[in-house]
């Protein structure tokens, strides 16, 4: 621990000082009779003082937590030496909450004697998403005296990743193509599978089992029927961190990554490979997997999205190919506010990708203005991206604008019914 002087024995000494020079220049006792007290006091203080030693280890007891859950950090203290005072101070970062309230530090002083162990539990509430450090402390000890402060800072930090409480959904957006593993999406194709798809005269190498007897009687030839396999999808989720806007109750990043989230293990149960893209000032990405593991690995990496400032310019270009594998599924979760988020899209739609754009509004978190022009301002910036939106719907893009106060499921079925309905237009592959 680093040892220093306490105020208080700064004021001893400099009263003491004071007292005695005032005797000798008075050449009178008393004020050398008032300095002696404080001046043994000081020495005696700093002859008997010893450096404390304490051992102090923090832990978490759980590594994964969901928003509301409790965590708790155990603090464990064992004192080699007596302790007249220990002052503890547990540091709980923004988007915890702790027993003095939201982000703000938990504190404690105690007296241990030698040899004495102890174990302080302290329960932290998980407000928001994220990844975290848990058990940064700091240590102040004083002596009997008040005399001398010892202070050592600790760094007993466990990580804890905040997963986002996860959304019921009982429908998804179905890609328009599908891959060749077998899956629980039934394919536009046909082949051997559940789905009826429709009935034709029998070719040799048919099996028999395919044949329809009803037709086959009615015709006098042998038909059989024909069935969409079921196959596996790529979804890739592409996440706009460039800009995060906050409202009352939540923000745009917030909404995404709990829609990524939730939109991920969804889509793993149906036995889809599902990817990442976390699109912002840092680029993450993960190719798409399957199975539990998958899950982990995309919701780890979720968790550490974050608004990074930055003026680079960047593009789709700066993925390794196989981040988005072809007829993929590109579920993209943006406010479209950057211009390169914006242009991302774009680039995409020209590649030729299945593309559905979830707009998480951000008209709730904008601030109003005093003056007479606000309302003309909101109304002019609402048609202009009326008109961005109008205009990835021509390249073939399902646009639906996401709401504060909307549930997911809601918004993925008017994406559903979006693309049910669009118009694919023949613009760079665009079109199936």
């Amino acid at each position: 621990m680093t040892r220093r002087p306490s105020p208080k024995i700064a004021a001893y000494a400099g009263v003491a000082a004071v007292a005695l020079l005032a005797g000798l220049a008075l050449g009178r006792p008393e004020p050398v009779a008032v300095a002696a007290p404080l001046a043994v006091l000081v020495v005696a203080g700093l002859a008997a003082a010893r450096d404390p030693q304490v051992e102090v280890d923090a832990t978490v007891d759980r590594d994964r937590a969901i928003v509301g859950d409790q965590v708790t950090v155990q603090v464990r203290l064992r004192a080699h030496t007596a302790v007249d005072r220990l002052e503890l101070l547990l540091a709980v970062p923004p988007g915890m909450e702790g027993p003095a309230g939201p982000a703000r530090p938990w504190a404690l002083a105690l007296r241990l004697r030698a040899g004495e162990e102890r174990t302080l539990p302290v329960t932290l509430t998980c407000r928001r998403w994220g990844a975290y450090l848990l058990g940064g402390l700091q240590l102040r000890a004083h002596d009997r005296l008040r005399l001398l402060t010892w202070e050592q800072p600790l760094d007993r930090r466990a990580p804890l990743k905040v997963f986002p409480e996860p959304q019921a959904l009982r429908s998804l957006v179905r890609p328009f193509e599908t891959q060749a593993a077998t899956g629980s999406q039934v394919s536009r194709h046909r082949g051997e599978g559940i789905e009826f798809a429709d009935v034709r005269p029998f070719l040799p190498g048919d099996r028999p089992r395919s044949i329809n007897w009803r037709a086959t009687a009615r015709r006098g030839v042998p038909w059989v029927n024909e069935r969409h396999p079921e196959r596996t999808t790529d979804v890739v989720l592409f996440v706009d961190s460039f800009v995060d806007v906050r409202g009352e109750r939540a923000s745009t990043l917030d909404l995404a990554v709990g829609a990524a989230a939730s939109l991920a293990g969804a889509y793993l149960r149906q036995r889809d490979r599902v990817g990442l893209v976390g699109f912002g000032g840092f680029v993450q990405w993960l190719r798409p997997g399957s199975g539990q593991a998958a899950l982990y690995r995309l919701l780890d990496t979720l968790m550490e999205t974050q608004v990074f400032a930055t003026v680079a310019w960047k593009g789709i270009r700066h993925l390794p190919p196989r981040t988005l594998p072809p007829k993929a599924l590109i579920v993209a979760l943006t406010p479209l506010l950057d211009e390169r988020a914006v242009a991302a899209l774009f680039d995409l739609l020209a590649r030729g990708y299945d593309l559905a754009i979830v707009e998480v509004s951000p008209m709730a978190g904008a601030q109003a203005a005093a003056g007479g022009w606000e309302p003309l301002a909101r109304r002019l910036w609402a048609l202009e991206r009326e008109t961005l939106r109008h205009r990835y719907q021509r390249l073939g893009a399902a646009v639906v604008e996401w709401t504060q106060g909307v549930h997911l499921q809601q918004v993925l079925l008017e994406v559903e019914a979006s693309r049910r309905h669009a118009r694919l237009a023949p613009v760079g592959g665009a079109a199936r």
